[in-house]
């Protein structure tokens, strides 16, 4: 079974970076036909990268939040503004993710599809705020069962833009859930390799939960579900406290926050005789780079299940 997941993944692999690295249209607007794009504007490019994989030659996505970009506290720019203005559509996560964008997407529903896709999630299987338990967890992209149901949900909104391609996004989409699938099949294999009292994931704020139910592992964030949250000494003490008790050794920084208060708790670990390493960096609220593997969902996620396995196994 692990070679098998293997060979599929070096498979979905080799399919993202040669869509990464090969596909190229005419010109942002028309695809190979001559005919018209779909113009999509997203938030964050989890969503953007949905988007392509779906529409393929179809559409012209514009993400406004790119690599280390942190959406709980982004503020549109009057650029942004102008490509929200100029999509045909406008897909965004929801759920509070982008908590200063609220009264923009309020004002572009009046004119144009306006569409939160993390909302297309059943209640039920969303993770309430422990801190504000009317909210929800907006970090539904680290279960892929759930980030499912946003794939169909975009197929759904393009296929309503363009009839006429509507079984093109169909076979797109049902491929791109087969790749999602070898992904988790992957992740359930990898992280069977950490010990089972070693499986705690400590990051600087609460992005992983749904991560960690998905896949067995205590998530422990220094900060709330919004890095807009406060964390005080007790905060610290608590984690260090955890660490030391479950003699866990590594600790993770994402690209999105500041790493000074990962530093905080390594260095109180420290001063309890217990030493505890930076494990990596994981892509929390962002994707890496444009054109990278990184730079694509199935390119970050396998990113940070192999650095969470390599710490902590």
């Amino acid at each position: 079974m692990r070679k098998s997941v293997l060979i599929k993944m070096v498979g979905v692999l080799s399919l993202v970076v040669s869509m990464v690295v090969g596909c190229s249209t005419p010109n942002e607007t028309t695809g190979n036909s001559g005919e018209e794009k779909i113009r999509v504007t997203t938030t964050i490019a989890q969503i953007k990268d949905v988007v392509e994989n779906v529409g393929g030659d179809l559409v012209a996505v514009d993400s406004l939040m790119g690599p280390g970009v942190d959406p709980h506290l982004y503020n549109a720019s009057q650029g942004d503004i102008q490509k929200l203005s100029n999509a045909d559509i406008i897909l965004y996560n929801g759920l509070h993710l982008e908590g200063k964008m609220g009264e923009i997407f309020e004002k572009m529903a009046k004119d144009k599809p306006t569409v939160a896709v993390g909302e297309s999630v059943p209640k039920e299987m969303l993770l309430s705020d422990e801190q504000n338990p009317k909210y929800h967890d907006p970090h539904i992209w680290f279960d892929i069962d759930l980030w499912i149901y946003t794939v169909e949900t975009i197929e759904e909104e393009l296929s309503k833009l363009s009839p006429d391609h509507k079984s093109t996004f169909k076979e797109n989409a049902d491929a791109y859930i087969e790749q999602l699938k070898v992904m988790k099949e992957y992740a359930e294999e990898q992280i069977e390799l950490i010990p089972s009292d070693a499986r705690v994931l400590v990051t600087a704020h609460d992005a992983f939960r749904y991560f960690g139910n998905a896949y067995g592992l205590e998530v422990r964030g220094l900060q709330g579900l919004s890095t807009d949250s406060e964390y005080g000494l007790k905060d610290v003490q608590d984690l260090v406290k955890l660490l030391v008790d479950k003699k866990i050794k590594a600790v993770f920084i994402e690209t999105s926050i500041s790493d000074r208060s990962i530093q905080a708790i390594v260095e109180g670990a420290a001063s309890k005789g217990h030493t505890v390493t930076i494990g990596g960096e994981l892509f929390s609220d962002a994707m890496g780079d444009e054109g990278t593997e990184e730079g694509t969902y199935l390119g970050m996620y396998k990113h940070n299940i192999d650095t969470i396995v390599s710490a902590l196994k």
